[in-house]
């Protein structure tokens, strides 16, 4: 939105059905409804004369709807001056001179005139709709902030809003058009903004908008934008440099006339028609290799460069062939990116060559068609309707697969700042490329992992990951990829994500994918252990069994689910499984239901299982196996194994946490809230092994833990997680171990070796362990 205007007079547009809303920070209003300055009438009609200019290619019916757009959002802002003092409408007019550039259609170039009228000027979308169609009110709500809506900080408002503005321009890519357009005149006119404004403005453009500008291959757009966010960000960095580049550039500059005379002189003796343009490294890009690579500006040899426009794509390979006769090239320093294609449809030859005196000079050769794409992206798409046909046209799909992501992502994802995260991390250019089995080339993000790759493939692939290879190697999960890497992934159909993947993936399509699996399994199990323990508590009142949900059963099971106020049979388990509803309260009401359609409970069930009903506990007991996986915890305060006594605690909407029978805390939590606690018990046949804390004291010497490690091995305990203080004057030290064990025989079996280790002075269970 434009620089925010300041203060705003109650009035009513004519023909609006709201009237314009004032605000601390909005526009600066004149007496009266015109301006008192013929001046600033002027100047808005100059800008928008210079804009009509540029809409040659519109029809006239089209031009027509533009101009009606100008006249309502004239009338709209009439009397607010930016913060330079000039009219307000100037700002809407600068973004669709932008839009007119990309020769986006009528639409857009109307939403780009309008987008700051439902949010400065109280205009409704229903008034949008009612005068300039849907299309357009959808294209200025996806760039409206979300200024209505409560939010507890302004972080939160900001995600909620760019997500808003993310899910708009994914389905229609018009709106983040217009918003980067937006956004590129207000950093322009920044200096005008109060200095407290100007960091958090630039960060975030630099963040957040120059990242998605790259992304959709706007790279002019994305170099402008991080050049004026580095300028108000580092100011004096930036004119330090600023200086420094103006002096190198008249330095050399007979070097750089001497290199294209040459360059021109080698193309013309084979023939070859080019065309041939200078081109400098920004200063932000010269500002973070200093900073990255730790140079100074003397030693940043690459700041000047060419770029070889040529009629075809043969004839890329022929201008390289050319080049690489006439100067030597730079060893590691080509890159084909007609090839292999940047992430974003960028396409390219870079060359890096030993110019005249030493000094390395890039090249980068295109056709017309990938200059078009490599400058405008996303935007081409308008802009290639314009131009002649060539040899390329461009991608639909340039930015799709990202912009189809951020679909999927809002799937599975319904809060904001989680799905800005995950958004967050596929915003960064650097890319690998990698390869199938059967050769297909992916790009991945610079720092992706196998498991990102498995994701990519496919989520079903990524879900039954079970191991990878790398260059025909297996490597763990956690593996990094790199460019040429050949990758194989093996699934199993048992196999699932591990949450431990969440601690490593790069990717928002991997992250998002393996939350939504770990939650939709938490759910599943929690569901299972909520009917479990509703049969145990049905016992209880001697009732055998759930009734089947059947045409005989249906009204009880409407009644119960209106008590509870549950939606369906499976979110009151799932409920009863997460603590948020106590079995036996539902089981009492389900009994009593039960018995009003004439079910009566079995006496000698009832009298047995009240007799052998503890009365410590308020229900059952559930026999545990560990393979309840997200739907039971196992206390970290006390880490119990099979073999100790456990009582079972249900936290609300935290599912069922075990504790043994002696710990602290759960004795305190029973104190506080006994009627959540419920009999558990070891099953007979654990499925998987369990941690629990041992501290070992130690007499310290070389090797004492390598000793110490071994013979935990020994008993087949595996080591999770070690932790050892400073030794004492007498050289004593304790090491902390977190160690897995079948039951308390086993660990036994574990302090009978550590015992008869040399250095160890004693071992014992350590049941404090977090």
């Amino acid at each position: 939105m434009g620089n925010r205007p300041i203060v705003l007079r109650w009035r009513y547009i004519h023909g609006m059905s709201s009237p314009v809303k004032s605000g601390p920070d909005r526009a600066v209003v004149l007496d009266g409804t015109t301006p008192s300055s013929t001046a600033t009438v002027n100047a808005a009609a100059a800008s928008f004369a210079a804009l009509t200019g540029k809409l040659g290619y519109l029809s006239p019916t089209d031009l027509g709807q533009v101009r009606l757009a100008y006249r309502f959002a004239d009338q709209a802002h009439l009397g607010q001056l930016r913060n330079s003092g000039e009219p307000y409408i100037t700002h809407p007019i600068a973004v669709a001179s932008q839009c007119a550039e990309w020769k986006l259609d009528a639409q857009a170039l109307m939403a780009a005139l309008l987008h700051d009228a439902m949010e400065d000027c109280g205009v409704s979308k229903t008034d949008l709709v009612e005068r300039f169609g849907p299309s357009v009110a959808e294209l200025v709500d996806g760039l409206t902030k979300l200024d209505k809506l409560q939010f507890n900080t302004r972080e939160e408002s900001q995600a909620e809003s760019f997500r808003k503005m993310l899910l708009a321009m994914a389905r229609d890519v018009r709106v983040i058009l217009i918003k980067l357009a937006d956004r590129s005149h207000n950093m322009r006119t920044l200096s005008d903004a109060p200095r407290e404004k100007w960091q958090r403005i630039a960060s975030e453009t630099l963040d957040v908008y120059a990242p998605i500008a790259y992304r959709l291959g706007l790279n002019r757009t994305y170099r402008e934008l991080q050049d004026l966010s580095f300028r108000y960000l580092r100011p004096w960095r930036y004119g330090v440099l600023s200086k420094a580049v103006t002096k190198a550039r008249s330095r050399r500059r007979d070097l750089i006339q001497k290199v294209q005379s040459d360059v021109e002189a080698a193309y013309l003796r084979q023939g070859l028609k080019v065309r041939i343009a200078g081109r400098e490294k920004t200063l932000y890009s010269i500002y973070r290799k200093m900073d990255e690579k730790n140079l100074s500006f003397a030693q940043v040899t690459d700041i000047y460069g060419f770029r070889v426009i040529v009629p075809s794509l043969l004839d890329c390979y022929t201008a390289l062939g050319v080049l690489h006769q006439l100067y030597k090239p730079v060893p590691g320093k080509f890159k084909d990116h007609i090839a292999i294609g940047k992430i974003n449809g960028y396409q390219s030859l870079h060359t890096t060559l030993v110019g005249p005196a030493g000094i390395n000079v890039e090249f980068q050769l295109r056709t017309d068609a990938m200059h078009l794409i490599a400058e405008s992206g996303v935007a081409s798409h308008w802009l290639y309707k314009e131009a002649a046909a060539t040899d390329v046209t461009p991608s639909d799909r340039m930015g799709s697969q990202w912009l189809q992501s951020l679909l999927d992502i809002q799937d599975e994802t319904r809060d904001a700042s989680e799905f800005w995260d995950h958004v967050k991390v596929d915003l960064f250019p650097d890319a690998v490329y990698v390869f199938t089995p059967k050769s297909q080339i992916m790009a991945m993000p610079r720092g992706a992992t196998v498991v990102d790759f498995a994701y990519a493939i496919h989520s079903s692939v990524g879900d039954h990951m079970q191991a990878a290879k790398v260059n025909n190697e297996q490597v763990p999960l956690r593996t990094e990829i790199k460019n040429g890497d050949v990758i194989e992934i093996i699934t199993a159909p048992q196999a699932s994500p591990n949450p431990a993947w969440l601690g490593f993936v790069r990717t928002a399509r991997a992250r998002s994918k393996i939350r939504q699996h770990l939650k939709t399994l938490a759910l599943t199990e929690s569901e299972h252990l909520g009917e479990k323990m509703l049969v145990q508590a049905l016992r209880a009142e001697g009732i055998e069994s759930l009734p089947a949900q059947s045409d005989t059963h249906t009204v009880v099971w409407d009644k119960l689910l209106r008590f509870s106020g549950n939606r369906s049979h499976a979110e009151l388990m799932t409920d009863i499984g997460l603590g948020k509803r106590i079995a036996s309260i539902v089981a009492k009401r389900l009994a009593a239901l039960l018995a009003d359609n004439g079910e009566k409970p079995d006496a000698l069930l009832l009298t047995r299982e009240r007799f052998v009903m503890d009365d410590t506990v308020s229900q059952n007991s559930v026999a545990i196996d560990g393979s309840e996986n997200a739907s039971v915890q196992f206390a970290k305060c006390c880490r119990p194994i099979p073999g100790d006594p456990i009582v079972g605690y249900l936290g609300r909407g935290e599912g069922l946490t075990i504790h043994a029978s002696d710990c602290p805390v759960a004795r305190k939590l029973q104190n506080k809230d006994s009627e959540r606690f419920m009999d558990v018990q070891w099953s007979d046949e654990p499925v998987r092994p369990f941690e629990t804390g041992i501290v070992v004291t130690v007499q310290n010497g070389k090797g004492v833990l390598a000793k110490v490690a071994s013979a935990l091995a020994a008993a087949e305990a595996d080591i999770t997680q070690i932790d050892m203080n400073d030794a004492s004057p007498a050289g004593v030290m304790d090491l902390r171990f977190v160690v897995s064990v079948r039951d308390l025989g086993q660990l036994e079996n574990v302090f009978k070796n550590l015992r008869r280790t040399a250095p160890v002075v004693k071992a014992q269970r350590f049941k404090n362990a977090q």
